[in-house]
C-alpha cells in the first residue's frame, strides 16, 4: 500500500506514521500542502501540437503523484488565506472521487477546522459547550463581551493547538483587542472563561471507537496544550466521557478526532472542542498506545 501523510518538514508525526507504516508492510512518504498542483482537462495536448495529453487529471504534491497513492493522511492544516484553505479541500474531496482514502475526510476536516461550526453542531446535538458568541465588529464584540459575563476566552475561528487563545476580563483591554482583530478583518470568536482546576482531558478516538485519554495539565497558564509546555499525564476515560467523545466526533465525521472535555469547579462537564488532526506524541508517551499504527491499520479498513 502506498501512503502519503500530508505534513510539516521535519513532522515527528509524518516520521511515526513511516515507521509504524513500514512495520505493516507499507510505504509511507510525507507531502506538503503548499506544494500541491492540480490540473484540469487534457495537460499537454496543446504544447505537442497532437490529440495525446494526460487521460487523468493531475494532482500532485511536489514530485507526488498523490492519484497513485492508496491513501492520503491529513497531518495538519497550515495557515492560509481563505482561497488556499478552500482549494486544499477541493483537492482532498477530488482525490476521494478518484477512490483514494483520506483521513480524515475533507468534509470533516471542513466542520472541525471550523470553531463556530463544530460548537454549533455540538450543542444542537445535546452536547454541554461554554456558552459562545461570534461576531465581525468590536462593537458587538463588547456586547458579546459583556453578556458573557465580562471574562472570556478569545478563540481564532481557524487554529490549534492553543494558537492565538487569549483571556480577556478587562473592558478597555477588551475593546483594544476586538478594534484590533477587527482591523485584520477577523472574526471574534468569544467563549465564557471555564474556571477549572488547571487541567482538562483529551479523549483520542479512532473509527468510532475510543483509543485512551489523558490529562493535559497547564504550567501557570490556563492553556492547557502540551505544545505549550503543559504536562500529560495517563487518564482511565468514564462511561460518560467516551459517550460524549463519540459523539462529538460523529458530529464532525471524523473517523480520528482528539475531543476535548473540560470540568469547571463546580463538576459541570464540556465538550471544548474536536480536533480532526490530533496529536498523539504526548498521548503515546504516556499511555503507551502505539497510535501511529493504529492510524495505519485504519488506512487499511478504509482502502479494503
Amino acid at each position: 500500500m502506498q501512503i502519503v501523510a500530508l505534513g510539516n518538514p521535519d513532522s515527528w508525526y509524518c516520521r511515526d506514521l513511516e515507521r509504524a507504516a513500514s512495520a505493516r508492510g507499507h510505504s509511507c512518504v510525507r507531502g506538503d500542502f503548499p506544494a500541491l498542483l492540480a490540473g484540469v482537462g487534457p495537460i499537454g495536448r496543446r504544447q505537442r501540437g497532437d490529440d495525446g495529453g494526460s487521460a487523468e487529471p493531475l494532482l500532485r504534491s511536489g514530485e507526488i503523484d498523490l492519484r497513485r497513492a492508496d491513501a492520503v493522511i491529513v497531518r495538519t492544516m497550515p495557515p492560509g488565506s481563505l482561497e488556499q484553505v478552500v482549494f486544499r479541500m477541493d483537492a482532498l474531496a477530488r482525490l476521494e472521487v478518484a477512490g483514494v482514502c483520506v483521513l480524515n475526510s475533507p468534509r470533516s476536516l471542513e466542520c472541525a477546522v471550523d470553531k463556530y461550526l463544530t460548537t454549533a453542531r455540538l450543542a444542537a446535538a445535546g452536547l454541554p459547550v461554554p456558552a459562545t458568541m461570534v461576531c465581525e465588529g468590536s462593537e458587538a464584540a463588547l456586547e458579546a463581551f459583556e453578556r458573557l459575563g465580562g471574562d472570556v476566552v478569545v478563540k481564532p475561528l481557524f487554529g490549534a493547538e492553543g494558537r492565538g487563545i487569549l483571556r480577556v476580563s478587562d473592558p478597555d483591554l477588551a475593546l483594544r483587542t476586538f478594534r484590533t482583530l477587527e482591523r485584520i478583518d477577523a472574526v471574534l470568536y468569544l467563549q465564557e472563561y471555564i474556571d477549572h482546576a488547571g487541567f482538562d482531558v483529551r479523549v483520542l478516538v479512532l473509527d468510532g471507537k475510543v483509543v485512551g485519554g489523558m490529562q493535559r495539565h497547564g504550567e501557570g497558564d490556563f492553556r492547557t496544550n502540551v505544545s505549550r509546555s503543559g504536562r500529560a499525564e495517563p487518564h482511565v476515560v468514564t462511561d460518560e466521557e467516551a459517550e460524549w467523545s463519540l459523539r462529538a466526533a460523529a458530529v464532525t465525521g471524523a473517523r480520528v478526532a482528539g475531543i476535548d472535555l473540560l470540568t469547571d469547579r463546580a463538576g459541570q462537564r464540556y465538550v471544548i472542542e474536536v480536533n480532526a488532526v490530533p496529536g498523539w506524541k504526548a498521548f503515546s508517551r504516556v499511555t503507551g498506545i502505539d497510535v501511529a499504527d493504529r492510524v495505519i491499520a485504519a488506512v487499511e479498513r478504509g482502502v479494503r
